[in-house]
């Protein structure tokens, strides 16, 4: 259970800081020895925040001009804090201090030999100021950027397949502690749970796999006036690839907005499991769907692409 403790704990005091930024998380990286960090400060209508990508190169990898796939991991949250009107690191951090808890960790890896054969690309970005939002049945955190935006920079067409980290605790149908997988979607449709994804899913968590219910409704794009889960869905909605998320989970409701609701022990579970899936990605010993069965439902019902509208008009397209 400690593989990645070390790392959690680190990030985790990283960004528990109220002037933390981006900068702050390329610097530590830059020290474990990884050099392809991208930083950028987007302004939007509620504040700012910095987004960071970070590609650790795999041997056989895109970056070095091999054919190896290449996994995305993002850290999905609106911010990870809510200062003023919260101190300390909300609860809604969990999907940026797991994704920067995988890339800390590749990096340690790389410097002890164990590079993977894949590249692992790794997106979130940090606010230690943001807004809040009301919801049913807890407050969300609201993010100074909107979704698209988000998508626009944690997104990249070099990711072959997408894990998407977020916290999952404000609801009451995925309610176990911990973390669980969604179905893979892909291009607007909800496919079948990835058996090789339960499969990594049993072997790190020495317990049966758990599954997050998700709707048709949350794989819509915000901003029409339906009822999500959470964002967790919304980066398919700018890329082919497939997409799954990871839900950090509890028995509770836990509004996103909560301080001390962050349990390192199920964020080091998380990690793992993303660190297991991006080894066995690399080397073709992973499906994220099934390729012959996809068609075959494009075949007979046709593209589920235009779910990617927003009240009748195409979603405003990436820039970056």
């Amino acid at each position: 259970m400690c593989a990645l403790l070390t790392q959690v704990l680190e990030i985790y005091d990283l960004l528990d800081r109220a002037m933390v930024t981006g900068r702050d998380v390329v610097d530590l990286l830059k020290t474990r020895g990884l050099e392809e960090l991208r930083l950028q400060t987007v302004q939007g209508e509620k504040g700012s925040t910095d987004f960071v990508t970070i590609t650790i190169p795999g041997r056989e990898g895109k970056t070095r001009g091999r054919g190896a796939p290449t996994l995305g991991i993002i850290g999905r949250l609106g911010g990870v804090g809510a200062r003023p009107e919260r101190v300390g690191l909300v609860s809604d951090a969990d999907g940026a201090v797991t994704a920067l808890s995988c890339a800390l960790k590749l990096a340690d890896m790389q410097r002890g030999g164990d590079a993977l054969k894949g590249d692992v690309i790794v997106t979130t970005h940090i606010c230690p100021n943001a807004p809040t939002q009301p919801h049913d049945p807890v407050p969300f955190m609201d993010s100074p950027v909107d979704v698209a935006t988000m998508n626009c920079y944690e997104v990249t067409p070099a990711m072959d397949a997408l894990l998407s980290v977020d916290t999952t605790k404000g609801n009451r149908i995925a309610k176990f502690k911990g973390f669980a997988i969604t179905p893979t979607v892909k291009e607007g449709y909800i496919l079948r749970v990835s058996e090789d994804l339960l499969d990594i899913m049993e072997r790190v968590t020495g317990t049966l796999p758990r599954v997050v219910p998700i709707t048709l409704q949350d794989i819509t794009p915000y901003g029409n006036d339906v009822y999500h889960i959470n964002s967790i869905m919304q980066p398919w909605i700018t890329t082919d690839a497939p997409l799954v998320g990871v839900a950090i989970t509890t028995e509770t409701i836990v509004p996103g907005c909560g301080t001390g609701a962050s349990h390192c022990v199920d964020i080091e579970v998380a990690s793992r499991f993303c660190i297991e899936v991006a080894k066995a990605y690399g080397e073709a010993r992973c499906r994220f769907y099934d390729r012959d069965e996809f068609q075959r439902l494009v075949d007979l019902y046709g593209s589920m692409t235009h779910l990617r509208r927003v009240r009748k008009a195409e979603a405003p397209p990436c820039t970056e």
